[in-house]
């Protein structure tokens, strides 16, 4: 199984400055709860972001420039190659944009946190796919100042 786990804006920005331009209680939850005991692929400059591998699972960093390698944690050059890596386990991939760009071909389901704000001057965006490819369910909502809704994306079977 090959997940996407993602939280952006109403106007699609998943980045504003190298960060995630939000802070809400209880947000990312989920991305601790379906990650934790499996694998997740992230890109370079999310890795250096969080600066250490993730507990309770691996971490596969995407680069072409830099190689990262430790206890549970190890480096790929492309998407497909650490879905490779990742043989049978849960695979999670975790951003940034060229990574979900690569990955939504190959995903079987999207995590996508649907955050009811929009996002002045974000520089980074979730990229475009086909919606009609996937059935979407509306999940739980939370947030107090700002609110999300969680939205699951599950591939058509061809």
């Amino acid at each position: 199984m090959i997940g996407l786990i993602v939280a952006r804006s109403k106007n699609n920005v998943i980045g504003k400055n190298g960060q995630i331009p939000w802070r809400i209680k209880g947000e990312q939850k989920q991305f601790k709860e379906l990650t934790t005991g499996n694998v997740v692929v992230m890109g370079r400059k999310s890795y250096e972001e969080i600066g250490h591998p993730l507990p309770n699972r691996k971490t596969i960093v995407v680069s072409r420039t830099k190689k990262y390698e430790g206890e549970n944690l190890a480096t790929a050059s492309s998407v497909e190659e650490a879905i490779k890596m990742a043989g049978d386990e849960k695979v999670y991939i975790s951003g940034g944009y060229g990574l979900y760009k690569e990955a939504i071909p190959y995903v079987d389901v999207m995590y996508i946190t649907e955050v009811q704000t929009e996002i002045e001057d974000g520089d980074t965006f979730f990229p475009e796919f086909d919606e009609n490819d996937f059935d979407i369910e509306e999940g739980e909502t939370g947030g107090e100042d700002i609110k999300f809704i969680r939205t699951t994306y599950t591939r058509k079977k061809k």
